[in-house]
């Protein structure tokens, strides 16, 4: 059992990087790139959708959401582009993980806006 759950895992760690690399190819359309990028941008953020302390939902967005939206960005994707995206994959698997700081502080400022509109909302709902 264990041991599933570890390919499996591993399985979607390899597809995260397909679709990583796959939403920088130039044969990909745009729509799909920014679905891809999104995706790609939601498994990598510490920051969930819903909070992992919440009892069972918390983790309902880890088990249900970036699985599908893999599967759902995989098949948008050209199969030329997953053979290509696979093999940079698999090497990169291999190293350290790709750092993209830009991705990493628009994620940043993007849940740092929502928070203070969010207090701006409730500081003015209480006032």
């Amino acid at each position: 059992m264990l041991e599933k759950l570890k390919d499996t895992a591993k399985k979607l760690k390899k597809q995260i990087f397909i679709l990583y690399f796959a939403y920088q190819d130039e044969r990909v359309a745009w729509y799909t790139k920014v679905f891809t990028a999104s995706v790609v941008a939601y498994a990598f953020s510490p920051i969930d959708l819903i909070p992992d302390f919440i009892p069972v939902l918390g983790y309902l967005d880890d088990i249900i959401l970036v699985p599908l939206g893999i599967l759902l960005a995989l098949r948008m994707l050209p199969q030329e582009v997953i053979d290509d995206c696979t093999v940079k994959a698999e090497q990169r698997l291999g190293t350290d993980k790709p750092k993209n700081w830009l991705v990493g502080a628009l994620i940043l400022l993007l849940w740092c806006g929502l928070t203070i509109w969010i207090g701006l909302q409730i500081y003015d709902a209480v006032r």
